[in-house]
């Protein structure tokens, strides 16, 4: 498990509010409902916003490879002169009906040249980027750049009482992936987008906390439901479309995490799950569960099976439209010898039932980038301890 972004493809935290139900009628879920994003909370003592936006308004398109969603990754300079910690963000997309998630990464001052070279030679405003940001050059530590934070639909901002946030040192940029998802219009250009994010800095003591992102995944093998067939209802072919749609280092993620889950063979059905060992003392604050349209559950147990065994995230009823960051109702200090076990629960039977999915073929569904695909992740904030 690293400490950095891992290969996942999902910006702004989220509040810890209540969930809407998960779906029970054909037409009542809606992947891209187009919420109005929640007011921003008041600047609190040291803090200051900075307001970032896309250099210009893109349009996305499918990839080459066919399907529905693109992944884009857009540099913003935030002007920093000195260290600061951001203690929260806020994604605005501007078209919120193609935007299915976003991500925040903070690349380190030497990261930045890899970065400004990746978007110089590739034409139009930013560059295509499935799973991470794709820029070799912009490394920390295990991962790639690293990942801030999570907006998906109904995120709002959430803000810790600790003294903490993702550091950012002078000279660091931010990336900010967008997946944008054409099912609404089949594939077809649906206007452009122009998204903002708002950073919540301060300055920091040598007290401050640094956060980083945890993101613990779980294999998906969904078949496809008894009464379904196709050609896609088998996962070798269904893996090969992955590919064919994201490239081979997307297409290969289900059969890595199996090996990564300590799993020999695929075990195709509802509900999957995976253990992480932790690596090094931190302390857990808060976590979001990230699943598509159909997804149905998604937990996260600390230790399961033994004495001290706690759940420190609890999505019985998951909601596409309804994802957010659930904090801890206290920090809880975990360290090596621990184990952090996520597990998903999805329904194939949805797919008839939800409009987005509904005029697509059936798949044997594994962890792919696009929206009629699937993930599987707990994403945990965490803070690096002395053991």
């Amino acid at each position: 498990m690293a400490t950095t972004a891992l290969t996942f493809a999902v910006a702004a935290c989220g509040s810890d509010a209540g969930r809407g139900a998960a779906p029970t009628a054909a037409g009542s879920y809606n992947a891209h409902a187009g919420k109005s994003p929640a007011a921003p909370q008041p600047l609190r003592a040291g803090e200051r916003f900075v307001d970032l936006k896309m250099a210009e308004a893109y349009t996305p398109a499918p990839p080459e490879g066919g399907g529905t969603d693109e992944y884009r990754c857009q540099v913003i300079d935030p002007g920093l002169t000195k260290t600061a910690f951001i203690t929260g963000t806020q994604v605005t997309p501007e078209n919120a009906a193609i935007a299915h998630h976003a991500i925040v990464y903070a690349v380190p001052p030497g990261g930045a040249a890899a970065v400004r070279e990746q978007d110089a030679r590739t034409p139009g405003l930013g560059w295509q980027c499935f799973g991470g940001t794709g820029v070799a050059g912009a490394e920390v530590e295990e991962g790639e750049a690293a990942w801030v934070d999570t907006w998906a639909p109904g995120a709002a901002e959430t803000l810790f009482t600790e003294d903490a946030g993702f550091k950012l040192e002078p000279g660091s940029l931010i990336v900010l992936q967008l997946h944008y998802n054409l099912l609404a219009t089949d594939g077809k250009p649906a206007g452009s987008d122009r998204s903002a994010v708002r950073l919540r800095l301060t300055d920091g003591t040598p007290r401050t906390r640094e956060f980083v992102t945890w993101p613990l995944d779980a294999p998906t093998d969904l078949p496809c439901t008894p009464d379904e067939s196709g050609p896609l209802c088998d996962r070798a072919a269904s893996i090969a479309d992955v590919t064919k749609r994201f490239g081979a280092e997307v297409g290969a993620t289900a059969d890595e995490q199996l090996e990564e889950c300590g799993q020999s063979a695929p075990k195709p059905g509802d509900t999957q799950t995976c253990d992480h060992a932790v690596p090094e003392p931190v302390t857990l604050f808060a976590g979001f569960g990230h699943m598509h349209l159909l997804g149905r559950a998604i937990k996260v147990e600390l230790n399961p099976g033994r004495p001290n065994a706690r759940i420190v995230l609890d999505v019985p009823q998951f909601d596409f439209d309804d994802q957010r960051l659930v904090k801890l109702p206290e920090p809880v200090e975990i360290g090596p010898g621990d184990t952090l076990r996520v597990t998903c629960t999805h329904d194939a039977g949805l797919r008839k039932r939800l409009p987005q999915l509904s005029k697509l073929p059936p798949r044997y569904v594994v962890w792919g980038d696009g929206t009629s695909d699937e993930m599987c992740a707990g994403i945990m904030t965490v803070s690096p301890r002395e053991s």
